[in-house]
C-alpha cells in the first residue's frame, strides 16, 4: 500500500494532477482506476460526441439532422458518462475537498441545466412551439472543467488574469476610434458625397464609427477613403493619420500587453505548478525514506520498485539509466532533492533500443559480409547517397509539373517509382530493419507509405486506364498528390529546414491546447450564430429545382452580400458557421458579409461580430502569437544547443546521450557501464554478444508532457526560487491510513 500511494503521487507529478485524494487503500485504488485511459479514454470520446451532437440537431445539413428521439438520447447517454466520472471522483475525494471544488460545482450545474432544458424543448416541440436549446451554448464548459482538461482550463484562467490590464488599452483603443468617428462626421458629414454604391457617405456617427473600426483590421481600406479622397487629395491625411495610430501603434501594443502579461501570468501558474509538483514528490519521498546517518534516503531498491509501479512500461534498463543519473555519487541511496528530480527524468523521452545484427548477418554471413556487399553498404551510408536521391525527387517534381496526358512522362513515372523502389530495398539491405521501422525514425515511414502507396496507385492506373478513363484520372490525380508531399523528404536534408521542422514537432502538443481553446470560442459563437441567424441567408445549388434568388431573402436584393455570390456563408449548420468564423477570424472581405446579416436582421447584428472579433482576434489570436513566440524561441535555441536543461547535460556527461550527427549516421552510442538489477559485473556485461547492447539516444521530441516545455520556458528565470522547497526545515512525513470505522464513514 506505501508503494502504490507512493506511485500514485509520482504520477500526479509526472503529469502535473492535482486532484486531492484520501489515502486509505480502497481510495488509493479508486484513484489510480481514475487516472487510467481505460476511464479517461472513454470521456474524451464522450466529450467529442457531446459537441458533435450540433452536426446532428436542427438546424443542420439536410443528410445528417437527426430525429429528436436520436440526439436526446445521445445525449442523455453523454450526461450519463459525465455523471459517472464525477460520481467516481467523489469516491476517493474528501465530502468538503469535493464540494469546495468549483470545477465539480460547474459540471454538475451545467447537467441540471441540461436536462431542464431538454425536458422543457422536448414538451414544447412535441405542443408545437419552436424554443431556443440554449444549454447547446453550455457543452464547452464539460471540455473545460473535467480534471482532463487542466491544460485548457490553465489557459482559460490566463485569459482571465490578463484581461484587466488589456481592458484600459482596449477602452483607450475605442475611445481613439471614436474621437476620429467625431471628427470624420465634422469632415464629411455635409459634404454630400456618395460611395461607390450611390448611398450617403459618413453622414451617421454609428455608421461611421463602425466603418473606422473595420479600417483598423484594413479590410475595407481604401473603399473607405476614396468618396473623400476623391472628393480632395488633402482628405488622404486624416486617413493616414488614423491608420498609422490605431493600426499600427494600437495593435502593436494590444500584442504587445497581451504577450508582456500573458507571460507574466504563465510564469506564475508554471510556478506554482512546479512547487505543487515538488511538494507531492516530497510526500512520496517521506513515504520509502529511510534513516541513513543523520539524514533520510531512498534505496535504489525502493526507487527502483517505485518506478516500475508508476511507469509499468518503462524497461528495466531504462530505469537503472535514470537511477544513474539520479545517484551521482553511486551510493546506492539519494536523498529528497535528487527524488525529486524523478519526475523531470521520466518526462524526458529517451529512446531505447538494442544493437542488433542484420537478418542476412545470420542467415547468409559470408555473402553479407563479402569486399562487395561492404562496399554496397559503405555507398549506403555515403551522404552523396541521399544527395543523389534528393536530386531524383527534384528532378521527379519537373516531371510532375509537366502534362500527365503525356506518354513520355508516363513511362518516366515508371522509371522514378523504379529507383524509389530501389532506394528503400539498399536500406533495407544496409540498415538493420528493425532499428529502420523504429517510432522515432518518422521519415523512414513516411518515404515508405508513400513509394508503396504510389506503386500501388500507378498499378491501379495503369490496370483501368483503358476500361474506366474518368476513374482512371481520378486515381492520378491522387497519385500526383502523394509524390508530391514526397518533395517534403527534401527538407530533412537541410539542417535549418530540419530545425524548424523539429521545433514545430516539438511544439506541437501544447498547439493542440491553444487550438482547442480556439474552437471552445469558436463552437460557442457557432451555436449563437445559429441560433440569431439560421434561415436568414440559404445557398441553392447550380440547378437546384427550389432554387431562389437573392440567397432566398428578398432582403439582399442588390446588396454586394449577394452579387458577390456569397450565400454560402451563413449560419445554417455547424459545418458552414464553422467556416464563416474562419473567414471572419482572417477579417478579409469581413465588412462585405456583415451587412448581409445586418440586412435580413437589424443593424444590431454588428455586436455579434465586434464580439468575436475582439475576443478571438484581437485577444485569443494574440496570446496564441504571444505563445508560440516564446515556446518557438526556446526550442529553436534548444536545436540549435544554445541551451539544455541540466538533466540532459548530465546524461550526456555520463555517456549516455548521442549527438545529433551520430543519429544522421545511424550510430548510437553504446551503454557499457549498465549493470543488471543483481549487480553483475562489468566484465559479464563486455562478454555479452554486440546484439543484446543496450542503445539510447534522447528523442528529438524531447519532452513527454507538456508542462515540462512550459517548465523550460521561464526555467532559468525562475531557478533562484526553486531552491525553496528544498530549504524545508523538516520533510513531509506521509503514510497510508489504516482502514478505520472513523476514516471509512
Amino acid at each position: 500500500q506505501a508503494f502504490q500511494l507512493a506511485a500514485a503521487y509520482v504520477s500526479d507529478a509526472q503529469f502535473a494532477r492535482n486532484i486531492p485524494f484520501q489515502t486509505a487503500r480502497r481510495c488509493i485504488w479508486y484513484y489510480r482506476l481514475y487516472t487510467r485511459w481505460v476511464t479517461w479514454g472513454p470521456m474524451y470520446v464522450f466529450l467529442a460526441l457531446n459537441l458533435a451532437l450540433a452536426f446532428l440537431e436542427t438546424p443542420a445539413k439536410p443528410q445528417l439532422e437527426s430525429p429528436l428521439w436520436v440526439t436526446m438520447l445521445l445525449e442523455s447517454l453523454c450526461l450519463v458518462a459525465f455523471s459517472s466520472r464525477l460520481v467516481h471522483l467523489a469516491k476517493f475525494t474528501e465530502r468538503s475537498v469535493f464540494w469546495k471544488d468549483p470545477k465539480n460545482i460547474c459540471v454538475l450545474v451545467t447537467i441540471i441545466l441540461t436536462v431542464i432544458d431538454m425536458v422543457i424543448y422536448v414538451a414544447l416541440t412535441h405542443s408545437g412551439y419552436y424554443i431556443v436549446r440554449w444549454s447547446r451554448a453550455l457543452r464547452p464548459l464539460f471540455v473545460i472543467n473535467f480534471s482532463e482538461s487542466r491544460q485548457l482550463r490553465r489557459s482559460f484562467r490566463n485569459i482571465r488574469r490578463t484581461l484587466p490590464e488589456i481592458l484600459g488599452v482596449l477602452v483607450l483603443f475605442l475611445f481613439s476610434i471614436a474621437i476620429f468617428s467625431l471628427m470624420a462626421f465634422k469632415l464629411f458629414g455635409k459634404r454630400h458625397l456618395i460611395t461607390g454604391e450611390g448611398k450617403p457617405y459618413f453622414q451617421n456617427y454609428f455608421n461611421i464609427f463602425f466603418e473606422l473600426y473595420v479600417l483598423v483590421t484594413t479590410s475595407n481600406s481604401p473603399d473607405v477613403m476614396m468618396p473623400a479622397y476623391n472628393s480632395s487629395s488633402w482628405y488622404a491625411i486624416f486617413f493616414i493619420i488614423y491608420i498609422v495610430v490605431n493600426t499600427y501603434l494600437f495593435m502593436s501594443i494590444f500584442l504587445a500587453v497581451v504577450y508582456n502579461n500573458y507571460r507574466k501570468h504563465l510564469k506564475n501558474e508554471v510556478r506554482n505548478s512546479v512547487f505543487s509538483k515538488r511538494r507531492t514528490m516530497a510526500k512520496a519521498f517521506g513515504i520509502l525514506r529511510e534513516r541513513l546517518g543523520e539524514g533520510w534516503a531512498v534505496s535504489q531498491q525502493s526507487w527502483m520498485q517505485l518506478v516500475g509501479m508508476a511507469v509499468p512500461s518503462m524497461s528495466q534498463a531504462q530505469r537503472l539509466l535514470l537511477w544513474q543519473v539520479s545517484d551521482e555519487e553511486h551510493t546506492g541511496h539519494i536523498g529528497k532533492q535528487a527524488f525529486v528530480r524523478l519526475t523531470d527524468l521520466l518526462n524526458i523521452e529517451v529512446i531505447e533500443t538494442r544493437g542488433r545484427q542484420h537478418p542476412l548477418q545470420s542467415c547468409a554471413p559470408r555473402v553479407y559480409s563479402s569486399a562487395a556487399s561492404q562496399a554496397l553498404r559503405h555507398v549506403v551510408h555515403h551522404r552523396f547517397f541521399r544527395y543523389f536521391f534528393d536530386g531524383v525527387i527534384l528532378l521527379n517534381a519537373g516531371f510532375i509539373a509537366g502534362d500527365e496526358a503525356s506518354l513520355a512522362i508516363r513511362q518516366a513515372e515508371w522509371l522514378f517509382l523504379g529507383l524509389y523502389v530501389l532506394e528503400i530495398l539498399l536500406k533495407l539491405y544496409t540498415y538493420e530493419p528493425q532499428t529502420f521501422f523504429s517510432r522515432s525514425n518518422f521519415w523512414n515511414w513516411f518515404d515508405v507509405m508513400i513509394v508503396i502507396s504510389a506503386l500501388l496507385a500507378t498499378i491501379i492506373v495503369h490496370s483501368i486506364q483503358d476500361a474506366r478513363p474518368t476513374t482512371s484520372t481520378q486515381i492520378l490525380d491522387f497519385l500526383l498528390i502523394l509524390r508530391v508531399l514526397r518533395l517534403l523528404r527534401i527538407v530533412e536534408s537541410f539542417e535549418r529546414f530540419r530545425v524548424v521542422i523539429h521545433t514545430m514537432i516539438n511544439i506541437g502538443p501544447t498547439m493542440v491546447t491553444y487550438a482547442g481553446l480556439i474552437m471552445v470560442f469558436y463552437y460557442t459563437f457557432a451555436i449563437l450564430g445559429m441560433e440569431l441567424f439560421q434561415g436568414k441567408i440559404r445557398f441553392f445549388p447550380a440547378g437546384s429545382a427550389d432554387a431562389q434568388p437573392f440567397c432566398g431573402n428578398p432582403l439582399l436584393n442588390g446588396s454586394k452580400f449577394y452579387n458577390e455570390k456569397y450565400c454560402k456563408n451563413n449560419f445554417n449548420d455547424l459545418s458552414s458557421s464553422f467556416v464563416l468564423l474562419v473567414e471572419l477570424t482572417v477579417v478579409n472581405q469581413w465588412h462585405d458579409i456583415l451587412p448581409g446579416f445586418v440586412a435580413v436582421t437589424n443593424v444590431g447584428a454588428r455586436v455579434y461580430f465586434i464580439l468575436f472579433h475582439m475576443i478571438v482576434v484581437i485577444l485569443v489570436i494574440n496570446i496564441f502569437i504571444a505563445f508560440i513566440l516564446e515556446a518557438f524561441i526556446l526550442e529553436y535555441t534548444l536545436d540549435k544547443g544554445e541551451t539544455e536543461s541540466a538533466i540532459e547535460k548530465k546524461i550526456q556527461e555520463l555517456g549516455l546521450g548521442i549527438a545529433e550527427e551520430d543519429v544522421a549516421g545511424n550510430g548510437m552510442v553504446l551503454v557499457d557501464n549498465m549493470e543488471t538489477q543483481d549487480q553483475e559485473p562489468r566484465d559479464a556485461e563486455a562478454s555479452k554478444p554486440a546484439d543484446s547492447r543496450i542503445m539510447f539516444k534522447i528523442s528529438d521530441r524531447r519532452y513527454r508532457t507538456v508542462d515540462t516545455l512550459l517548465q523550460r520556458m521561464f526555467e532559468e528565470e525562475l531557478a533562484p526560487e526553486y531552491e525553496g522547497p528544498y530549504d524545508d526545515h523538516e520533510d513531509i512525513d506521509v503514510r497510508p491510513q489504516q482502514l478505520t470505522l472513523d476514516n471509512l464513514v
